[in-house]
């Protein structure tokens, strides 16, 4: 328990103690049944004399606040928790000791601060704050229940004794080095990218990969081209930097390069799995964006966000792999392929960029969990992630699979996708449902079926769609929760 106690106070040391408890009280700081600590442990911290502390804790005890329980200690009352703050200009109100106001709700002044002007940005809901339906398919969330809980656990148990890697010290921004060098062989083995651990640097997830590339490379005013349908939040961060956002079409073959603005300082791309749609970067592409970027001096940022998990055929080579330039920041992360909780990421970048990133990342985060860091490592080694990537693989094919069945008849036009967690389909309806794509998920989530649409992930105009997640969907809810999306779509 914390006190804030001005020992310098007219009314005396003891009258001081005793109202920095009661706020302590008011405040919630100490909740019923809560042990306060001894009078001699609390006279020493606050270099006060015992008998000080101790007549304070005899007045609250006779208030009801707290209570003494022999060879126990002192505890909170339940009438501390419906406590109010007496306290006004350092004195209590009210003639004698006990006096007590009414019960009321203890306000806040709503602040004189306002976040600097052009700041619009709210926060928005997230997954883990919305009440799970019975048909989830909601975008972005992994299956928790494939997560091999019980091996992380022994390999978390075993890198969070004290150890190898310093935990009692700050770390290096980068990351610990054994967590890189496993990144490294990672992504060489499964996506071609030619790095070493010193090109890689830990990263609380993509997303803060995204803000430091954001923090090192951008200047207020400066042009960034993003796809359109593209992930919101990547816009939202350079948005955040000052950067001019600029939405860049995508058609059958991703992102349509000859629409990129010559003067595009950043263009990022997911050109393994565009999201949401779903299609591959074309090679014919890959390479003209690349040629796009050396041309004009852009740098590109390529975020591979569920690559591992393929249906069908091998997936093209990263841009990462097809780059000679040194133009390409390669993002990856762990939130799908294990778990979002673990808030670990990665970005692999050119040396001309390493140590003004890690300059960026030292200033705004110091250094990322290196216990999580150095179980991650041995959980890689071990060729436990290789393991668990295969075996969800298989159930999300399968998910996949009985989705696009489950899809065929219904009014809609599947987007080809041989990779990822989700598909995008587009209403084809005549006429359209009411209310479009939004107005449908409304009506389906009353019936306890979870989608999203496609008008959550464009800034420009695009045919009406919606977007159907398979990561968070039990198997055998898929048909089901379709067969209730047919009967809406059919009026």
């Amino acid at each position: 328990m914390d006190l804030v106690v001005d020992l310098s106070h007219r009314a005396g040391r003891t009258d001081a103690v005793y109202r920095a408890l009661r706020v302590a009280l008011a405040q919630g700081r100490v909740t019923a049944g809560e042990q306060v600590p001894s009078s001699r442990a609390l006279a020493a911290d606050l270099r006060v004399s015992r008998a000080t502390v101790a007549t304070a804790y005899e007045r609250l005890v006779a208030e009801g606040f707290l209570e003494s329980r022999v060879g126990a200690g002192t505890f909170a009352t339940a009438e501390a928790s419906d406590a109010r703050d007496d306290v006004r200009d350092g004195r209590r109100t009210g003639a004698t000791g006990s006096a007590r106001r009414p019960q009321e709700t203890r306000r806040r002044a709503p602040g004189a601060l306002r976040p600097r002007p052009g700041w619009h940005w709210t926060p928005h809901p997230v997954s883990g704050d919305a009440p799970v339906l019975a048909h989830d398919f909601r975008v972005g969330i992994p299956d928790a229940s494939l997560f091999p809980f019980d091996a992380w656990r022994r390999v978390l148990a075993a890198e969070s004794r004290l150890g190898g890697h310093a935990p009692g010290a700050y770390a290096g921004p980068a990351g610990l080095l054994r967590f890189r060098e496993a990144v490294a062989r990672y992504t060489g083995h499964t996506r071609g990218v030619r790095a070493g651990a010193d090109d890689v640097i830990a990263t609380s997830g993509a997303q803060q990969a995204l803000d430091l590339v954001a923090r090192v490379l951008l200047e207020p005013g400066d042009v960034v081209a993003v796809e359109d349908p593209g992930y919101p939040e990547a816009r939202g961060v350079f948005a955040l930097h000052g950067a001019r956002v600029v939405p860049v079409p995508v058609d059958g073959e991703g992102l349509v390069v000859d629409a990129v603005p010559a003067d595009a300082r950043l263009v990022y791309t997911t050109p393994s799995h565009q999201f949401p749609l779903g299609m591959p970067l074309s090679l014919a592409r890959r390479r003209a964006l690349l040629a796009h970027a050396s041309r004009h001096g852009a740098a590109v940022v390529e975020d591979d966000y569920d690559s591992e998990f393929r249906h069908g055929r091998r997936p093209l080579e990263s841009l990462h792999a097809l780059d000679r330039d040194g133009r390409v920041i390669y993002v990856g992360t762990f939130s799908k392929s294990l778990l979002p909780g673990l808030r670990v990421g990665y970005l692999v970048a050119p040396p001309s960029l390493r140590d003004a990133l890690l300059a960026a990342k030292q200033l705004t985060d110091g250094h990322g969990p290196v216990h999580v860091q150095a179980a991650l490592a041995r959980f890689i080694d071990d060729g436990l992630l290789a393991r668990h990537v295969r075996r969800a693989t298989a159930r999300y094919a399968e998910r996949h699979e009985i989705l696009l069945d489950a899809l065929a008849g219904l009014p809609v036009e599947p987007v080809p996708s041989a990779a990822g967690l989700h598909v995008t389909a587009y209403l084809a309806a005549d006429p359209p449902p009411e209310g479009g794509s939004r107005g449908l998920m409304t009506r389906a989530r009353r019936r306890s079926v979870a989608l999203e649409t496609l008008g959550t992930f464009t800034v420009g105009h695009h045919r009406d769609a919606v977007v159907l997640g398979i990561g968070a969907a039990e198997t055998a809810s898929i048909r089901p929760g379709i067969e209730k999306l047919a009967q809406l779509l059919e009026g």
